[in-house]
């Protein structure tokens, strides 16, 4: 089966079906190619199937969270921002909300809501959607792009999107397929780490606390040269670590900082900022309480009597009966608390992958490669990745719509 086509994109996630409605409507005829027997799969999944698809922040605040790569997404936003992802799902039938003010779902909070929506939107458009054809080999002569290959068939095209995501929940179909096609044109793959994932401790102590959510939790890396590096959210313990949109933030610092060292030891405060001089001056509120019952005014019991062992004071007594070393390092644990990251389960729990394709072999304003004529990308692909909260969709939508232009 040969079939040519004006447009071909290899992956039906956000990127590749936003690229291909983009494309449709430049009037191209367009080729979705699909490796697994449904589109869409891992978007399905997507905030717990409730698909948190963009956020309110500004476009200069949006790039900021994704650190120093950040301003390569200028033009995709200027052209795509969160406004326009709301104006273009109302106009396909999916209405949008931001609940909290700030992160934006379907009125519906159901990811199947937007898929069918997309779905809707492409057939409208008469993109042609193959799925169960793995894209294997890119087809190309010296300068340009000239179609794709799959386990049984090629089909040609001058433009080829490539949409193939990363390598996270891999049993949604993300196994880094497009990194092996991007080197064999002549790209740079960074250095890939899972993301956005639970992370397991040293430590066992939390696995007493598992009942509990801590509210706005600040961690940072007690490393020197990475104290920098640090992220604000809920934060859950686990049997063996923990979870909780803090740790999915921070995660994306830390996996990379696991494959340089053994462990990654982080300080963690608890107290909702509060630092060691406020602590003491919320205690004197208290001074009756046993230091279990005071520290029970700032958390929950399972972690007061965790602190207690891990300062050695008595938790039946009042703080002025304790020693004064030992009163000392209950006020210093309270304000950071110490802990060791020392694992993680790898891509089969990473939601998002650290790295991709090297953003300077894209040229920014279209989502070519300067590589080869006639290659575009989109998506997760890319080294470029954001903290939870509807950054990574609005980025795989933006990017997706300006690959698919005609510029």
């Amino acid at each position: 089966m040969n079939q040519t086509y004006d447009c071909i994109i290899i992956g039906a996630g956000a990127a590749g079906m936003m690229a291909a409605i983009s494309a449709a409507k430049e009037n191209q005829k367009v080729l979705v190619l699909e490796k697994l027997p449904k589109i869409a799969s891992k978007l399905k999944a997507t905030g717990g199937g409730r698909c948190n698809l963009t956020n309110t922040l500004s476009n200069e605040e949006f790039m900021l969270r994704f650190g120093r790569e950040g301003r390569f997404m200028t033009p995709a936003l200027n052209a795509f921002d969160h406004n326009q992802l709301q104006k273009f799902f109302t106009n396909i039938g999916v209405e949008t909300h931001a609940p909290d003010g700030f992160r934006i779902f379907p009125i519906g909070h159901d990811a199947m809501s937007v898929i069918n929506g997309l779905a809707d939107e492409m057939e409208r458009l008469n993109v042609t959607v193959l799925c169960s054809q793995k894209v294997e080999v890119l087809i190309y002569d010296n300068e340009s792009i000239e179609g794709v290959q799959t386990q049984d068939s090629k089909f040609y095209a001058p433009k080829v999107i490539m949409a193939s995501g990363g390598m996270g929940y891999p049993v949604l179909g993300a196994e880094g397929d497009g990194f092996p096609m991007a080197k064999s044109v002549g790209h740079k793959v960074t250095d890939l780490h899972p993301a956005m994932m639970p992370l397991k401790t040293k430590e066992h102590w939390g696995a007493n606390c598992r009942a509990d959510t801590i509210a706005k939790v600040e961690m940072r890396v007690d490393i020197k040269k990475y104290k920098k590096l640090h992220a604000k959210g809920d934060l859950i313990f686990t049997k063996n670590g923990i979870r909780g949109p803090v740790v999915l933030d921070f995660s994306r610092e830390i996996t990379p900082l696991l494959a340089k060292f053994d462990e990654v030891p982080i300080l963690m405060n608890l107290t909702k900022g509060m630092n060691e001089e406020q602590i003491r001056k919320h205690f004197k509120k208290y001074t009756t309480y046993t230091t279990l019952e005071l520290i029970k005014t700032l958390l929950p019991e399972s972690i007061a009597l965790e602190l207690c062992k891990l300062s050695n004071t008595d938790p039946k007594i009042t703080l002025a009966k304790q020693s004064g070393i030992n009163r000392d390092q209950l006020i210093k644990i309270l304000a950071w608390t110490p802990l060791t990251v020392n694992g993680h389960d790898g891509f089969k729990m990473a939601m998002i992958t650290r790295g991709g394709i090297s953003l300077k072999e894209i040229n920014p304003n279209t989502m070519q490669s300067k590589k080869l004529q006639g290659l575009y990308f989109c998506g997760e692909v890319m080294n470029l990745d954001g903290p939870c909260g509807g950054y990574n969709l609005q980025w795989s939508f933006a990017s997706g719509y300006l690959a698919g232009k005609l510029l």
